[in-house]
C-alpha cells in the first residue's frame, strides 16, 4: 500500500466509491456494447478489454472518441488526453457521429450490463463491515445514473445510502458537483470522507471537491499510471483499505 501512515484511524463518517474498476468488474459489458455500437456504424470493433480500459473513466462520450481516435492510429497512451484539457485529438468530442454511437450504445448497455459483470472480491463484504461501523457508503460514477442504480440494487443490495450517474443537469467527473451531492445526501462534510476509485478522473474529482482519495489498483488504471497521476494511497485489497480507514 502506498504510505501507509495511519492517522486517518476513525476519522471518516463516509466512504464515496466509484463503480466502475472500483467495485465491480464491468470491463467485458462495457468492451462489448462499444464494440457493438462500433460495428453498427461501421468502425473498428474488435477493441480487447485490456484496450477498453483506456477508454473508460470519463463517461461514454469520451470512451467512444477514445475508440475513434484509436482507430485513426492515435496510441493508446495518448488517448487518455482525450476529454482533458490536454486534448489535441483529432476527434471532436461534439461530431454527431460520436452522439450516434451513444445514442446506440446506451439502450444495448442498459439491457447487457449485467451479463459478465459482478463484484470485485471482497467489496460486499467491505461494504456490510462499513455499515457495521456506522460509516456511510455511497457510489459516485460517470456511468448514466440508471445504470447506476440497476448496478447498485442488483449486485448491492441496501448496502449504499445513495448513489448517482451522469445526468443531463449534473456535471460528470472530474467536476465535483456530484460527490458535493453525494455528501449532502450522506450529511457530512468534505473532511468527514474519503474518495475510492481506480483513475486519474477519480483523483481529480476528489481534489476538486476537497476529499482524501485511495485508490484500487485492480481498475482501470494500472499502479505505475495511478502514480504517475499523483496518488497519494494506493491499495491492493479490501483488508489494506480497512486498516488504511482503521475499521
Amino acid at each position: 500500500m502506498t504510505d501507509n501512515t495511519m492517522d486517518n484511524k476513525k476519522r471518516y463518517k463516509a466512504a464515496i466509491f466509484d463503480m466502475d474498476g472500483t467495485i465491480l468488474d464491468t470491463i467485458d459489458d462495457l468492451k462489448d456494447a462499444l464494440n457493438y455500437a462500433l460495428a453498427h456504424f461501421g468502425h473498428r470493433a474488435d477493441y480487447t478489454a485490456k484496450e477498453t480500459y483506456y477508454f473508460f473513466g470519463s463517461g461514454i462520450r469520451v470512451a467512444a472518441a477514445r475508440a475513434l481516435a484509436t482507430e485513426l492510429g492515435e496510441p493508446l497512451e495518448t488517448v487518455l488526453s482525450i476529454g482533458t484539457p490536454q486534448d489535441h485529438s483529432q476527434v471532436d468530442l461534439n461530431d454527431g457521429s460520436i452522439t450516434e454511437i451513444i445514442d446506440y450504445y446506451k439502450p444495448y448497455y442498459a439491457s447487457h450490463c449485467a451479463i459478465k459483470t459482478g463484484p470485485f472480491p471482497g467489496i460486499p463484504e467491505l461494504l456490510q463491515k462499513l455499515a457495521r461501523s456506522h460509516i456511510k457508503t455511497a457510489v459516485v460514477s460517470n456511468k448514466a445514473d440508471p445504470a447506476v442504480k440497476d448496478l447498485c440494487n442488483d449486485y448491492f443490495p441496501g448496502l449504499f445510502d445513495f448513489s448517482i450517474g451522469e445526468m443531463p443537469d449534473v456535471p460528470r467527473k472530474p467536476a465535483p458537483e456530484m460527490l458535493w451531492r453525494a455528501l449532502d445526501a450522506l450529511g457530512v462534510t468534505a473532511s468527514e470522507a474519503v474518495y475510492l476509485g481506480d483513475t486519474e478522473v477519480d483523483i481529480e474529482t476528489a481534489s476538486r471537491a476537497g476529499l482524501d482519495c485511495v485508490c484500487f489498483d485492480w481498475g482501470f488504471r494500472t499502479r505505475e499510471q495511478l502514480e504517475a497521476s499523483g496518488a497519494e494511497h494506493i491499495v491492493s485489497s479490501c483488508e489494506e483499505l480497512v486498516q488504511y480507514m482503521g475499521v
